[in-house]
């Protein structure tokens, strides 16, 4: 069997079990849903070897999008870690076999100060699921690993189902992107909705020249505001048009061509402008592109500089659409 036929059958396999799981989702799920929104503390994932790590996982994806969770490994808890967990929490543990000593430990002491239990685990009948106050199946037909062992299959709807859970609630508690942002804020998507225009514009060392200046020196103001653009201002710092790179290459092809003609007489008198330094950067982004540009001049409402933002900026920024 070739590679591409191995990786088939493995996708296969694992994509059956999460369809087979779709189907035996019931009432189980509602309650378990229940438990995890209704708990006023956090909740604490824990699961031992492959378990542990996708636990981890899962309690990272509902921290992240609006229940308070994290990750317990169950031998630390037995060696102090316990004490992390508290009356108002609630525990969702793991385990395929539903028989991991290291977790199966720990059961009674979490029992002891009657807090829910949810357990993910294959066996309806394996301790961990008859200390649960609900049970969640992760049992899987076959796993995609050829032996067997390793678990594959059961790890994917272990996950799948976590992701399951930590979606259910984002629409329960109505946590929209913003909210997403707010716990992203160096994310991409926490940028989008944050980051805005005053925030990356160039205020100082604005490349400005007058009206009246001649070409010649407007390509060396150019050149040393290193933004490929040059602001055409009148006294009142109102801007007047804009001499781009491109505005100059056009002129050099033009048989009246002078270098000692005033820089005026290439530029663009009606660039493309913003009056809203509160845009969002996303939104300025947007502008740049549509309109074809590399710096959008920011101005007040008499129409005076207050600042640039180029594309560079936003790129170095990490700003998207």
């Amino acid at each position: 069997m070739n590679p591409q036929e191995i990786a088939k059958e493995v996708l296969k396999t694992e994509a059956d079990a999460l369809l087979d799981a779709m189907e035996r989702i019931d009432d189980a799920f509602d309650k378990a849903v229940e438990i995890m929104y209704g708990t006023k503390g956090k909740c604490i994932i824990t699961g031992v070897g492959k378990s542990g790590l996708i636990g981890a996982k899962i309690a990272a994806t509902l921290a992240s999008t609006g229940t308070p969770s994290f990750f317990i490994h169950p031998t630390e808890a037995l060696h102090g870690d316990l004490g992390m967990i508290g009356p108002d929490d609630s525990v969702l543990a793991i385990s395929y076999s539903g028989e991991s000593e290291e977790l199966i430990k720990i059961l009674p002491h979490i029992k002891r100060f009657d807090i829910p239990l949810i357990a993910m685990a294959g066996k309806p009948d394996s301790t961990l699921a008859q200390y649960g106050d609900v049970f969640l199946s992760i049992y899987v037909d076959k796993e995609a690993c050829p032996l067997g062992a390793a678990p594959t299959s059961s790890t994917t709807l272990t996950l799948a189902l976590g992701d399951a859970l930590a979606v259910t609630l984002m629409k329960k508690r109505d946590f929209k992107a913003e909210d997403f942002a707010s716990f992203h804020p160096g994310g991409s998507l926490g940028k989008r909705l944050f980051v805005k225009i005053e925030d990356l514009m160039r205020k100082r060392n604005l490349p400005k020249i007058s009206p009246e200046t001649p070409l010649k020196e407007a390509v060396v103001v150019m050149s040393e505001g290193r933004l490929g653009n040059v602001l055409i201002v009148d006294k009142d710092d109102r801007l007047v048009g804009v001499l781009s790179d491109g505005d100059v290459r056009r002129a050099l092809m033009k048989p009246d061509f002078s270098i000692e003609s005033e820089a005026i007489d290439y530029a663009n008198l009606s660039p493309k402008t913003c009056r809203n330094e509160r845009m969002l950067a996303a939104e300025a982004l947007e502008l740049i592109e549509n309109y074809k540009i590399q710096m959008l001049p920011i101005l007040d409402e008499a129409g005076r500089v207050k600042g640039v933002l180029h594309l560079h900026d936003l790129v170095e920024a990490g700003i998207k659409r």
